[in-house]
């Protein structure tokens, strides 16, 4: 009998021996993205912005992921071959960040011509019900093989409330995880996003006035 240790030490191990790939398939992605956007940066406005940044998942973050993947988010003890760290799709992964919801679209636009035959899975935040966030994954066949990769589009004010959220809500440390469950702080989140969302829609909507009224 496998105990979960030893499934774990076997992913562990995969990390490991994928790593370089991981790193290639990063640091590829996120040249071929900002290669890609440079149109699109060229001409921002001075208020505007899109931001590319890389990252590589750490072998605690790609075990902890595998795991809630599988029923009842535990390994199959009699069974430790079935796992793999292969079967994730954001071993690697860019995010991009725009600024305001018009270079989102536009960048959107770009990423989906660009990356055709990639998988998309759009994600909603809060009490929203068209997706907000744009995802696709895929194979960067120039760097590897073995490893896919991600690209994230995401508004920028919501990538920047992420930077915190994540470390106190989505991926907590154990000492936060009543925090993290608690339903009021999760109806605080979605009241940030709706905030968020609000305060571009209104940006957006005194920038069109104030373009009409220069003309």
């Amino acid at each position: 009998m496998t105990d979960n240790r030893a499934i774990e030490d076997h992913l562990r191990e995969e990390y490991f021996r994928l790593l370089p790939d991981i790193r290639r398939v990063a640091e590829y992605l996120e040249a071929e993205v900002k290669y890609f956007l440079l149109p699109i940066r060229r001409k921002l406005d001075r208020y505007e912005q899109v931001v590319v940044t890389s990252r590589v998942k750490d072998c605690d973050s790609a075990l902890e992921k595998l795991r809630r993947k599988q029923e009842g988010a535990t390994f199959d003890t009699e069974q430790p071959t079935l796992y793999t760290l292969r079967d994730l799709s954001d071993l690697a992964g860019v995010r991009v960040l725009a600024f305001p919801s018009g270079r989102f679209a536009e960048v959107d636009d770009e990423i989906r011509k660009r990356f055709e035959s990639w998988e998309a899975d759009p994600i909603s935040l809060g009490e929203a019900e068209t997706a907000l966030v744009h995802r696709y994954s895929g194979y960067c066949r120039e760097a590897s093989d073995s490893v896919r990769g991600e690209i994230q589009i995401v508004p920028m004010l919501i990538g920047l409330f992420w930077e915190v959220e994540h470390s106190a809500i989505y991926k907590p440390s154990p000492d936060l995880k009543s925090v993290a469950t608690d339903p009021e702080m999760r109806q605080c989140a979605s009241k940030v996003y709706e905030a968020l969302r609000d305060f571009e829609r209104q940006f957006e909507f005194l920038l069109g006035d104030q373009k009409l009224g220069n003309r």
